[in-house]
């Protein structure tokens, strides 16, 4: 770690510069923060996107806990994949506890993971199941919070390249979950995940009228899109057949195309 590398706390909400590093430490200047200060609790992340760090993704512990949750678990998720290398002790570990065959879920949350995502892949594409995690949380914090939505859509892209299926992860319908009310965006971006495999959402006192909302959006949703590619499906919600107020559902008539409109007249004239 050197002077001049940013630092943030908590999924962002506190940030900083590094003023000086040694081995034995280093100095931070908090440079962003909630008005009036935030309170950084314990088991809080830390990013550091732009540290060149060689942590291992799979720690001593890691290890250990492989032991107690294989024998119940059918996937187990990599947090902080960074290179080939960390998919290969996951592998590696599997193998000498008789797991070879269990699926493996890479989390794509680090500048340096979205960096080496086509070698990290190809890696987990030599396990007989596997998937992709777009962590968003960490991500954003990682590459920054503007280029968020190219960076999703890029790996949504090459995962479905390596016809791997996708978790689209992070606040998905959170205010809903835990306030009860969710926001527009919020809409918009479960909406979004319907070009993945798997949404995931997180707890809340409203989780079940979250799934809820969640199993409605996605359901009209896959009308329109499949993965990456747009339908473009005839249009059912506007008619001319019935009154907008004779009871019938939203979208049950279907737009019917007249041929006699002058509009469409001068496009087949200018067609011919």
């Amino acid at each position: 770690m050197r002077a001049g590398e940013r630092v943030w706390f908590d999924d962002g909400r506190i940030g900083g510069v590094i003023e000086r590093a040694d081995g034995d430490g280093f100095d931070l200047l908090v440079t962003r923060t909630r008005e009036g200060g935030a309170l950084l609790r314990a088991d809080k992340g830390i990013n550091l996107p732009d540290s060149r760090l060689s942590l291992p993704a799979l720690t001593a512990k890691d290890r250990s806990d492989l032991g107690v949750v294989l024998p119940f678990a059918d996937i187990v998720a990599l947090s902080f994949a960074q290179c080939a290398n960390d998919v290969e002790a996951l592998r590696a570990a599997l193998a000498e506890r008789g797991a070879a065959d269990r699926a493996v879920v890479l989390k794509i949350e680090t500048r340096r993971g979205f960096e080496h995502l086509p070698e990290l892949l190809l890696t987990a594409m030599a396990q007989p199941a596997a998937g992709v995690m777009i962590a968003r949380g960490d991500l954003a914090v990682e590459c920054g919070w503007e280029r968020l939505a190219e960076v999703q859509e890029e790996i949504l892209w090459a995962a479905e390249a390596a016809h791997l299926p996708v978790i689209w992860a992070t606040q998905v319908l959170e205010g809903l979950a835990k306030g009860g009310q969710p926001s527009r965006a919020e809409i918009t971006d479960a909406a979004m995940g319907v070009r993945a495999e798997c949404v995931m959402l997180n707890k809340g006192p409203h989780i079940v009228e979250a799934i809820a909302a969640l199993d409605d959006i996605l359901r009209r949703m896959q009308a329109h899109q499949t993965k990456k590619r747009t339908l473009l499906r005839a249009l059912q919600a506007w008619s001319t057949a019935a009154p907008a107020d004779d009871g019938s559902p939203v979208g049950a008539a279907v737009v019917r195309r007249d041929e006699s409109h002058p509009v469409r007249q001068a496009m087949a004239s200018s067609s011919d």
